[in-house]
């Protein structure tokens, strides 16, 4: 799980998902999590469920690096975490190949999304967009997340919170350095 974190201007974890799929909820449930941790100045955070349009005219919103948070089947153990850089368009993902169902909007959709809608409002794509993707065990409809997923949620918390710089202590203010204890 190697990662540079973000350059510099302002960066947007959004958490995808259905909830009422089992473990395809799982990105929404990290960026809750995410939520009880200070983060840096410019970071956003934003549970996108399966508002995927939404999300999508979100990312062009002036945001340097975009991370998505969802549940990524890709064959591994479930709970397997994943940090998969998207931030290449993919061949065919141009004008025209992308379906306008809110229902299916999945993280692969958003990002073909994103150059018909740019084209149209003059949006500005993320320069970066990476994946935290947790390896699902059930989808199938209900609440609540598969034992081994609901343990990935930490690290996955952890994950995100290094990329954007989370994880390193605030500097020091010079009034703090000056002070002596009494």
């Amino acid at each position: 799980m190697n990662g540079d974190a973000p350059r510099t201007g302002r960066t947007l974890i959004a958490g995808v998902g259905n909830i009422f799929l089992g473990d395809d909820g799982f990105g929404v449930e990290a960026v809750r999590a995410l939520g009880e941790h200070p983060l840096p100045e410019g970071v956003e955070v934003v549970d996108a469920g399966v508002r995927g349009v939404h999300l999508a005219y979100r990312m062009l919103d002036g945001y340097e690096t975009v991370l998505l948070v969802d549940a990524s089947a890709r064959g591994g153990e479930p709970g397997s975490l994943y940090l998969l850089d998207a931030s290449d368009p993919a061949d065919g993902q141009g004008p025209g190949s992308t379906p306008l169902d809110g229902h299916h909007m999945t993280p692969d959709a958003v990002l073909a999304l994103l150059g018909t809608l740019s084209a149209g409002t003059g949006g500005r794509r993320p320069e970066r967009v990476l994946v935290v993707g947790c390896e699902p065990a059930d989808t199938a409809e209900g609440i609540g997340l598969s034992e081994p997923v609901a343990a990935a949620v930490d690290e996955a918390v952890r994950i995100v919170l290094k990329l954007v710089g989370a994880d390193r202590p605030a500097p020091a203010t010079t009034t703090e350095r000056n002070t002596t204890p009494c």
